[in-house]
């Protein structure tokens, strides 16, 4: 049996964007830009794995593909997390 509609979805996270320039994911409602200067694992990343996105207790976004894990309070105000990441 085949569903006539896609299901509702409850991650409450999704990619709504990827450009040359970085991510874009829809959060809650909220809409979030990770440019790839800030966040350089995505430009290398497949589309499947940036899609591939969970939020956790509401709070945690997860890539589990790129074993990357954010913290919604960082893409609110990157201002107050001065870290550079890694590449």
């Amino acid at each position: 049996m085949k569903l006539q509609s896609p299901g509702k979805n409850t991650s409450n996270a999704e990619i709504t964007q990827i450009s040359v320039n970085g991510v874009w994911a829809l959060v809650k409602g909220v809409e979030f830009f990770m440019s790839y200067e800030d966040f350089p694992w995505f430009q290398n990343a497949t589309v499947a794995e940036i899609h591939n996105v969970r939020l956790l207790h509401g709070v945690h976004l997860r890539w589990p593909d790129l074993d990357v894990d954010l913290h919604m309070d960082s893409l609110k105000d990157l201002a107050q997390y001065p870290l550079v990441y890694a590449r």
